[in-house]
């Protein structure tokens, strides 16, 4: 039994405590959340290949929409992200916006086509997220995708990863990018009840794709898969908490996962299962946008640019 106030709570006591402030209010709704920065890791995962050094960059939760988040600021997180020299790029999912704090929607047209400037020597890959389906009535109604979102980023090239494997190779070494569909795709309930919810994830089908030994990189939109995947994946990249969104002493009082504080931030390395043999590693994005209200505080969007076996 769930018990405590919900982040969505919390997150709206927090503005009614803001407007108490006019700092307060000013930094943690006008100031932090049109900030960004680029989020530095180095990691080796065991038994990953010698002389395979991969830069990844990775862009996780935009949430679309005027003014917090505008086609202009879209257009300049792809030139940082570009900037980056990374081998490939991946997008983490919440390409829609996720609160009702916008003056204008940003359609997905728009976004995917600012998105579509992205590039990389191998590529640009993404998965969607649960508010990608959740903004999409006909999907909910359907139960079942493509979600315009997955729609749209396809029309500009990036291929949108749902529950699928691709080989990829650098300078003659191979790996593996897979994708998991969304854990908290479709709401159910004659209000689409968010408390109620199912996923369109399939962790096994995924890595059953995977035909050899080279190592598996898993993008997937929540964290709380982690107990669930093998020490065959060499390193998870994840969104949607945006670090809790709001962080007090490094401290994130409410975050949107049942593990809490485990899976809120960064790097975290674990042992999961008495199947697991070598620890398993996974870096959860603070992501670029905002999510229930448009405020961040102690918790800076932030770019990832994650070093792999260098």
């Amino acid at each position: 039994m769930r018990t405590g106030i919900s982040r969505r709570g919390f997150l709206w006591g927090l503005g009614a405590f803001a407007l108490s402030g006019l700092s307060l209010t000013g930094y943690a709704f006008g100031i932090e959340p049109s900030w960004m920065r680029i989020k530095h890791d180095k990691v080796t995962p065991p038994n990953w290949p010698q002389g395979l050094n991969l830069r990844i960059a990775a862009i996780a939760d935009i949430h679309a929409g005027d003014p917090w988040m505008s086609i202009a600021r879209i257009e300049r997180i792809v030139e940082t992200a570009n900037a980056l020299e990374a081998d490939l790029i991946v997008l983490l999912g919440d390409y829609a916006a996720g609160h009702r704090f916008v003056t204008s929607p940003v359609h997905s047209r728009d976004w995917s086509k600012a998105l579509g400037a992205l590039s990389a020597p191998l590529g640009v890959h993404a998965v969607l997220g649960n508010h990608d389906w959740w903004d999409d009535d006909s999907a909910q109604r359907r139960g079942s995708g493509p979600t315009y979102g997955r729609l749209a980023l396809e029309k500009v090239g990036i291929p949108v990863y749902e529950n699928d494997a691709v080989r990829l190779d650098k300078a003659g070494e191979a790996f593996w990018l897979a994708g998991l569909g969304d854990q908290h795709a479709l709401l159910s309930g004659k209000r689409w009840q968010r408390s109620r919810r199912r996923g369109v994830d399939d962790l096994a089908g995924t890595l059953l794709q995977v035909s050899d030994d080279a190592p598996v990189v898993l993008l997937a939109h929540e964290p709380d898969i982690f107990p669930e995947v093998p020490d065959r994946v060499s390193l998870t990249l994840c969104g949607h908490t945006h670090g809790g969104q709001v962080r007090l002493a490094g401290y994130a009082p409410i975050v949107p996962s049942r593990y809490g504080n485990r899976y809120a931030y960064g790097h975290i390395v674990e042992k999961a299962t008495i199947e697991s043999v070598s620890p398993r590693h996974m870096i959860v994005s603070g992501g670029l946008g905002c999510s229930i209200l448009p405020v961040r505080f102690g918790s800076t969007p932030e770019i990832n640019l994650i070093e792999v076996g260098a």
